[in-house]
């Protein structure tokens, strides 16, 4: 198969191209897979905090010390009824919002409505 010669290159310029668009698939899927390691954490914190608090413990501190340093800062938790854990989702690109991430869990009778 003969090139001609006005397609030398062809294969470099469209690779430079590509690199900007695979990049930012790159970054989407790290941002998401961030999502949800925040949202799985909160949720982790909620039950170990539920747990404690259903013993007798200090359910807030229990929370608290079972989240990730990074997200423990900017972490607010309440165990009034049930232990909930707010935080804000970590973003890899500087100035996008910092979505917040809330989970809930409590141990115990309730009323049979989830409550």
């Amino acid at each position: 198969m003969e090139r001609r010669d006005g397609e030398r290159g062809q294969a470099s310029v469209e690779l430079v191209a590509a690199i900007p668009a695979l990049a930012l698939a790159a970054l989407l899927v790290a941002q998401l897979t961030l999502a949800g390691y925040a949202l799985w954490s909160a949720g982790v914190a909620a039950r170990a905090g539920a747990r404690a608090a259903y013993v007798g413990g200090d359910g807030e501190r229990a929370a608290r010390a079972s989240l990730p340093g990074p997200l423990r800062s900017h972490a607010t938790v309440s165990d009034r009824d049930r232990v909930r854990v707010e935080l804000r989702m970590p973003s890899l690109v500087p100035g996008m919002p910092r979505v917040p991430i809330t989970a809930r869990a409590g141990l115990g009778v309730g009323d049979g409505r989830g409550r």
